[in-house]
């Protein structure tokens, strides 16, 4: 069993920054690929980036690409999401979500395990 919480998010203007946190609880959480996703008001829950138990990372959806990076540090049981040059559009509450696979995927319905969300509002 494995249980995230994030953490992080918040209000910012456009063209602000913000590094979001997965902290997740249970020995074996290195061994779990996670991914971000987030979700807009009345929109699917959309895949923006992940990582592979072993530091891999795939290439962001084409929304963020160039804007957000994603790391972990598997001593802390920790992934972060670091969002740079936010736009209105980056708007949404962000999840993080762990697999016990060694692949990323970007299907929600993959994944084992997510955390509440956190809310992240940039303001024009």
């Amino acid at each position: 069993q494995v249980l995230l919480v994030e953490s992080g998010g918040g209000l910012v203007q456009t063209g602000g920054s913000l590094r979001l946190s997965c902290a997740a609880s249970g020995r074996t959480f290195s061994s779990y690929t996670v991914a971000w996703f987030r979700q807009a008001p009345g929109k699917e829950r959309e895949f923006i980036i992940g990582i592979s138990w072993s530091g891999s990372t795939t290439e962001p959806a084409h929304p963020v690409k160039g804007r957000f990076t994603i790391s972990r540090d598997n001593a802390k049981n920790t992934v972060y999401l670091q969002m740079n040059s936010l736009k209105p559009e980056d708007t949404a509450v962000y999840y993080c979500a762990a697999r016990s696979g060694i692949l990323v995927v970007t299907a929600t319905t993959s994944y084992d395990y997510w955390g509440q969300g956190t809310q992240v509002t940039v303001s024009s």
